[in-house]
């Protein structure tokens, strides 16, 4: 069989197996196929015996004259001695790496630098610097700013600029810094990195956060006794948004390129408005009044909650059917819920627009687990919202004309039905989860005809006042 027989043959199967996978679990992304596939074949090799007995026979072949050995297996946590020779070497790396940094003064430095060296006339008040006057400062400042100062750099900086041939300076230098902090960060969260295999788990998080409290201006008058609570509050938003599969480790990579961490350190600032540390989910003010929550909610004062104690959570309007489900899929403890699976459950639904927050809802919805939901999961859960409507002596809502306005605005694939991709994709997941799930937002949504119309006609005393 020829090689290009042998790739095809290979393509043939690969194509198989996503198919099966996807046939398996029809609701996932692109992504967790993927990752699915990826530990499928993780497993096979690791349990693979002729693949070690491949391994033990190359390393006899001719071919390791000239290639040498590129891959090395972690050592085992058996193994002492080379665990901590392990973390040594990563230490002393990791403390070369930030020797190689720009300092605060050598920073001043390259500010100088672009001043003296900037480009006239000003445009406004901001000064440019061309290519040539650029090439001048790299020189002068030396090796280390170098990699700051590359030619890439400029022709970047150079597609965003209103003037042809030139750059702004303060553009230049805020990239020049917001390389540093990338890189410092990068290097403080790898310290965490125990294995080294660019992933941090849950407790390594924590350990991480944990630290960066007493940096933090904005949470000095935080009690110790609640740090424990912060460092949950805090890493949770990071698991539920990072790691919507539950694998229990995130990248590295994710975290730094998220938004979440430039909120987090928002708390190095030594004043902040209140209105913004109220929309910043780290905030001392913000994690107090999530966690004050979940201590009024729990009326028995044992430290979890029960069913009919969530029932007071947000608008008080979720409906019975579906805190039943919440409490059948998510993790419990003798039928109550701890905090860690609170903050998941109000994360989710204070950011129902969210694909990762679609996935949690979803999950909770697909009651016969089949990856979608049909006509007969609606009717389920819109029963909740029907006697909610008898509770309140409102007008009747046929079921049917909500189902085929459900239909009518996910505009599924298979119009029998509706997957989480469908659901994220139509842009109305949010409308959708909400109408079933909570009678408020269910009254909102039915009468937000009448709601815009109010709105919009003018108070009769504040129009005779005028």
């Amino acid at each position: 069989m020829s090689f290009r027989d042998k790739l095809l043959k290979n393509l043939e199967k690969v194509n198989e197996n996503v198919s099966g996978v996807r046939q398996q679990h029809p609701s996932k992304t692109d992504d967790e196929i993927e990752d699915i596939l990826f530990q499928q074949h993780q497993k096979a090799i690791n349990s693979s015996e002729k693949l070690k007995r491949m391994i033990e026979q190359s390393k006899n072949s001719e071919s390791y004259r000239f290639i040498p050995q590129f891959h090395f297996e972690l050592p085992k946590n058996t193994d002492g001695l080379a665990q901590k020779l392990r973390e040594e070497a990563r230490t002393l790396f990791l403390q070369k790496r930030s020797k190689e940094l720009l300092d605060n003064n050598e920073l001043k430095l390259l500010w100088s630098l672009l001043e003296k060296h900037h480009s006239p006339p000003l445009m406004g008040e901001e000064q440019y610097i061309n290519y040539d006057n650029y090439c001048k400062v790299a020189a002068i400042a030396g090796d280390k700013f170098r990699k700051y100062l590359t030619a890439s750099t400029f022709a970047r900086l150079l597609v965003s600029s209103t003037y042809p041939g030139k750059i702004s300076v303060m553009s230049l230098f805020n990239y020049a810094m917001r390389k540093v902090w990338l890189q410092q960060t990068r290097i403080g969260l790898s310290l965490y990195d125990y294995t080294g295999q660019g992933y941090l788990n849950e407790s390594d998080l924590e350990s991480y956060i944990l630290e960066l409290i007493p940096t933090f201006p904005q949470l000095e008058g935080l009690e110790k006794s609640f740090h424990s609570f912060y460092v949950c509050t805090t890493v949770r938003k990071f698991f539920f948004f990072l790691d919507p599969l539950r694998t229990g480790r995130i990248r590295i990579r994710d975290i730094l390129t998220c938004s979440f961490l430039d909120d987090l350190l928002e708390l190095r600032d030594e004043e902040i408005p209140k209105d913004a540390q109220e929309m910043n989910w780290f905030s001392a003010p913000s994690a107090l009044s999530v966690y004050g929550h979940y201590l009024n909610l729990d009326k028995d004062h044992n430290g979890m909650l029960s069913k009919k104690e969530l029932i007071g959570y947000g608008s008080g309007t979720l409906t019975p059917i579906f805190l039943d489900r919440v409490f059948a899929e998510c993790l419990t403890y003798d039928g109550e819920m701890d905090y860690k699976t609170y903050l998941d459950f109000v994360l989710a639904l204070e950011n129902r627009s969210e694909p990762q927050s679609l996935h949690y809802l979803f999950r909770i919805l697909d009651v016969e687990h089949k990856g979608y939901l049909t006509a007969f999961t609606l009717n389920y859960f819109f029963k909740g919202i029907q006697d909610e409507i008898s509770a309140h002596r409102a007008e009747p809502v046929n079921f049917a004309d909500v189902k085929d306005e459900i239909f009518d605005m996910v505009k599924p694939a298979d119009p029998s039905r509706m997957t989480l991709k469908d659901l994220i994709n139509s842009g109305h997941g949010e409308t959708v989860v909400s109408i079933l799930i909570e009678f408020h937002k269910f009254w909102a949504y039915e009468n937000r005809e009448v709601m815009v119309t109010d709105s919009q006609t003018p108070n009769t005393d504040e129009t005779h006042n005028l």
